[in-house]
């Protein structure tokens, strides 16, 4: 969460009864600066605001809000000080809602299928303690889940993997390159792998190499420098 100090100015006078909204204010503007920052989709704020049992006392200037912990919305630390050699500082704990249009599932998707469109839509929902919800279907459309979905779920970061593009069992095409030189011969993959994975591969010599999936059916060594790489 993006932290941040608010200056509000009441007239001359900050009476108690304005602190509270100040304070309201300035977690609204903090719950603000997180959506923007996350890119959250038609954000609405629900913000309340709780004190202890020690009485509110008027400021003769203008107090200043600080954010102290906006890890959670739903248990935000703010600080209000009073300046001068009379002043105060008062501590509140705000308990918000925020919800916004985020991608949802539409049905239950079992672990490691790739997304298509009929499986996801965009829906309002309390992202309140998810920190990472996903706010663009087309972003997520040829990803694949890392484990099983239900209907309705909240689409997560976390969640998302690269479909994997080489099956263990499968004939691959191993390539090397080296400047204006391309050798390639045939190999098994040993393990499943999504574009950029490390898999091993049996080429056709016997040999099990290291191998970088590079596509769908084709790897590179992945031990060999660049400039020296062989088929194996």
């Amino acid at each position: 969460m993006l932290f941040g100090t608010i200056i509000f100015s009441a007239g001359a006078e900050t009476l108690p009864a304005q602190l509270v909204q100040l304070v309201q204010d300035a977690a609204t503007a903090q719950l603000q600066r997180d959506a923007d920052a996350h890119g959250w989709l038609a954000p609405k704020f629900d913000v309340n605001v709780v004190h202890g049992s020690r009485p509110l006392a008027a400021c003769a200037q203008a107090v200043t809000v600080q954010t102290t912990d906006a890890r959670q919305p739903t248990r935000m630390r703010m600080l209000a000080v009073c300046p001068g050699a009379d002043g105060w500082k008062y501590e509140f704990i705000v308990r918000a809602l925020v919800s916004a249009e985020v991608v949802v599932t539409t049905q239950d998707i079992p672990a490691g299928k790739v997304f298509e469109a009929d499986d996801l839509a965009l829906e309002r929902h309390d992202i309140s303690g998810i920190g990472d919800s996903v706010n663009d279907v087309q972003a997520a459309l040829g990803l694949r889940g890392r484990r099983s979905l239900r209907g309705g779920d909240v689409l997560r970061l976390g969640v998302l993997a690269q479909p994997e593009v080489v099956l263990r069992g499968q004939m691959v095409r191993i390539v090397a390159r080296r400047e204006q030189i391309e050798v390639s011969m045939s190999g098994e993959a040993l393990d499943n792998g999504a574009r950029d994975a490390i898999v091993r591969v049996r080429n056709a010599s016997g040999t099990v190499i290291r191998a970088r999936v590079k596509g769908a059916g084709l790897v590179e060594p992945a031990d060999m420098p660049a400039s020296t790489q062989s088929p194996g």
